[in-house]
Parts: structure tokens; C-alpha cells; sequence
């Protein structure tokens, strides 16, 4: 591989808050090109002798898997570890735990409940720390979505995407993706569910930069007209199962991403989820098998754009 033009240089990932359009435009053009090496079965040894620790706290399929199979095909290694393998388990700090970290790898995941805690871990590690999905935030998946609407879509200032269902941490993260490539987003969901008010407002002034309007609103069937891209999510996230019940009389049967709801947007739009889905609830089986999904293309560009980002953050340092 050619020498990388662009380096994050020790930057940590928490949230699309932490890069900028610039950034994240490298992010996905360079998730692009290791795409195609990948497809033509390119080996690469860009990150040999580096290591990743990835710190789970939350069950993962897509986050862990395309992580630890972009550090090998980059030449990296993983340690994966779960609280109950470090000293966390028995009262560690996470401050003093991210200095000893530091000490061995190159670069940390972090998949916790908290973004507290996220918070936490970057502000005394030394090196990039990105954020796994938390509470609150899931930039990694957003910056795989981005890459996918452009590869199907191609380009991405001026498009619309609907986002439908609860304004929880991936919504929040996608927001600000759009705010900061010019997309238009309205978020469609019951009240008392939207987005953060502090990611609103932020996106918002990001806007002002780019043309991305912002529209928050609690009716699904207006929102998804005229969209380019309809996106949806469970409405019970983990850490939430306890409000099961609740959560399901609100947002079933309105927020529900169905073949119905799917024609009110445009003839060619794409629905997306970042998986895994309850079929069924926030989304039925003949959408997300249909021909408008492209949720596989998504959770594959999950691995090319861990690649980009950890290559960016780490391949310069010594």
C-alpha cells in the first residue's frame, strides 16, 4: 500500500464530534481502496507489529468480528477482553487501567454502557482510543453507513435520509455524519424519544456550514417522503430490555419500517439497519430482504472502514 496521506495522529474516536468533514471524507476514501485490495486478495503488512485491545463490556457480532479481521489483514494483532479479564473485575480504575494499557498496545476499542466511562478511558490513555458503540454514541457504524449510501447513491451532500424509531445512540451519530457531509436528515420518533438536544443543536450549527437541514419530527409518514435513504434501529437497545413492554406499545405498530411506509419515499430509495434486527418490530422481514435493503453492504463496509480508521490513527506512529 502506498504511504498514507492523512493521519488522525493519536486522535480519539468517541463520536463523529471528534472529526471533522475532511477527516471523515479520508476516513471513507481510503475504507474505498482497501475495499478493492481486499476483493483482488492483496495481503498488507501496514500495521504489522501494531496491537489493538478491544475492552467489551456489550455482546458484539459486527463491532468485534470486522475489528479483529481488519487488524489481521492490515498485519496487526488483537488481545480481546472482556471486564471479567482485567483487573476491572475487581475494582481496577478505568483511568489506571487505560495508563497500563498504553503501555503495550497501539490503539483501543472500547464497546462499554457508558460513554462516561469512554470518556474516561480516552482522557488517560495515550493512545487513540475509539468508541465501540456506548450509550450514547456509535461513530464507527455511522462512518460504514456513510460509505455505504455514497457507494450507492454516489455522493452524499444533498441527499435525504429518513431516520425512523428512537433517538438513541447510533441516531445520535448519524445526525451529526449528516450535519457534517451536507446530508439532510429528519428524525421520525415518539416524543420523549429524540435525540440528544446538545447533538441537535451541534448539528444544527454544523449545518449552517454544509446545507444539511435538520428536522425533527413524531409523524413516519411524513418524514419518509421525498428520502433518499430510510434508516431504523431496534427501539429496545441494550441496557434497555427492562422497558420492553413500554417501549413496544410506543413505537409499534406507527414506527414501523414496513412495505407501506417504504413506498412513500422515493422509487429508488435504500433502507438500511445496523443490525441485528428484531423482524417483526422495527422493521418486517419483506423489507430488510427486500430489494431496497442493503443492510449486508453495510455490515461488510463495517470491516473496510475499522481498517481506514485504525490505519489513520496508528500507522504513523512508531
Amino acid at each position: 500500500m502506498k504511504t498514507l496521506k492523512t493521519c488522525l495522529s493519536n486522535k480519539d474516536v468517541l463520536s463523529l464530534i471528534d472529526l471533522s468533514s475532511e477527516e471523515i471524507l479520508s476516513i471513507l476514501e481510503l475504507a474505498s481502496r482497501l475495499k478493492k485490495e481486499s476483493r483482488r486478495r492483496e495481503t498488507d503488512s501496514l500495521l504489522k507489529g501494531k496491537v489493538l485491545a478491544m475492552i467489551f463490556q456489550k455482546p458484539s457480532t459486527r463491532t468485534r468480528v470486522s475489528f479483529e479481521t481488519g487488524m489481521y489483514q492490515l498485519g496487526g494483532s488483537v488481545i480481546y477482553l472482556s471486564t471479567n479479564d482485567l483487573q476491572l473485575a475487581r475494582g481496577e480504575s478505568i483511568e489506571d487501567t487505560a495508563r497500563s494499557l498504553s503501555l503495550y498496545v497501539n490503539c483501543i476499542v472500547a464497546r462499554l454502557y457508558s460513554h462516561v466511562d469512554v470518556k474516561r478511558l480516552a482522557s488517560c490513555a495515550t493512545v487513540p482510543v475509539i468508541n465501540g458503540l456506548s450509550d450514547t454514541f456509535h461513530p464507527c457504524q455511522i462512518l460504514a453507513d456513510l460509505l455505504t449510501i455514497q457507494e450507492h447513491k454516489k455522493k452524499l451532500k444533498g441527499l435525504n435520509i429518513t431516520w425512523i424509531g428512537d433517538g438513541n445512540n447510533v441516531c445520535n451519530d448519524l445526525l451529526l455524519g449528516c450535519a457534517k457531509m451536507g446530508v439532510n436528515i429528519v428524525v421520525a420518533c415518539p416524543h420523549g424519544f429524540e435525540p440528544l438536544d446538545q447533538v441537535v443543536s451541534l448539528g444544527k450549527r454544523e449545518g449552517q456550514k454544509t446545507g444539511s437541514e435538520i428536522t425533527i419530527t413524531d409523524d413516519p409518514s411524513t418524514a419518509v417522503r421525498n428520502a433518499d435513504v430510510v434508516v431504523t434501529d431496534t427501539f429496545i437497545s441494550m441496557g434497555k430490555s427492562d422497558e420492553k413492554i413500554a417501549r413496544t406499545r410506543t413505537f409499534l405498530p406507527r414506527y414501523q419500517v414496513n412495505s407501506k411506509l417504504m413506498k412513500l419515499a422515493k422509487k429508488d430509495a435504500i433502507f438500511m439497519h445496523c443490525l441485528p434486527a428484531t423482524r417483526g418490530q422495527e422493521v418486517t422481514s419483506d423489507v430488510i430482504d427486500g430489494k431496497a435493503s442493503v443492510v449486508w453492504k453495510e455490515a461488510e463496509n463495517r470491516l473496510h472502514v475499522q481498517k481506514a480508521l485504525i490505519s489513520l490513527l496508528i500507522s504513523a506512529k512508531p
